[in-house]
């Protein structure tokens, strides 16, 4: 067994798919007291999306809309794991390369803005390992949709970091590995 070089710090959020995405959003803030960090409209996801928070990491639940080839209630849409720095993120993305993984996207989404590096495990789950998700305290808003600057490359990433992200690696020579 190996031991992977990069350290998994938490779950860090679920998304699920659901069949109504406002009335899910609902049960959430109403039922369990979550708070709405962000949504996309129709225009940026076929059905919207919302992210919700329940503590200071920008999401902790995100629900997505549900469609024929995933309907709600039969798995979730993914699941996400926080490693503690961005020079982990490269590993974590290294080493999926060398065990033959296929990595679905690397670098930044938008709504929270963490750096990521996504793919699948052997029965299709998708999976994330990220860093960096903005943290809004009680009561704050999240960072305007202007600055969220999607990129989707991890070298896109962290050559043009959002304000507040400091993207230097530890490690510069990480990438070239």
């Amino acid at each position: 067994m190996s031991t992977p070089p990069f350290q998994l710090g938490k779950i860090g959020h679920v998304a699920l798919y659901v069949t109504d995405v406002a009335r899910s959003t609902q049960w959430y803030k109403d039922v369990l007291g979550f708070e709405v960090s962000d949504a996309y409209e129709d225009d940026m996801m076929p059905g919207g999306a919302a992210f919700l928070r329940c503590n200071r990491d920008h999401h902790g639940v995100a629900l997505f809309k549900a469609s024929e080839k995933n309907p709600a209630g039969a798995g979730l849409h993914h699941m996400a794991f926080e490693v503690p720095t961005l020079d982990d993120v490269v590993r974590a993305r290294a080493h999926l390369h060398k065990h033959n993984v296929e990595v679905d996207f690397d670098g930044r989404r938008r709504a929270g803005v963490q750096i990521a590096v996504e793919f699948r495990d052997p029965d299709g789950h998708r999976l994330e390992i990220y860093w960096g998700i903005d943290q809004i305290a009680p009561g704050e808003q999240s960072r305007p949709a202007s600055e969220w600057k999607g990129a989707l490359s991890l070298e896109s990433a962290i050559a043009d970091p959002v304000k507040g992200q400091d993207t230097t690696l530890k490690d510069p020579g990480l990438l070239n590995a």
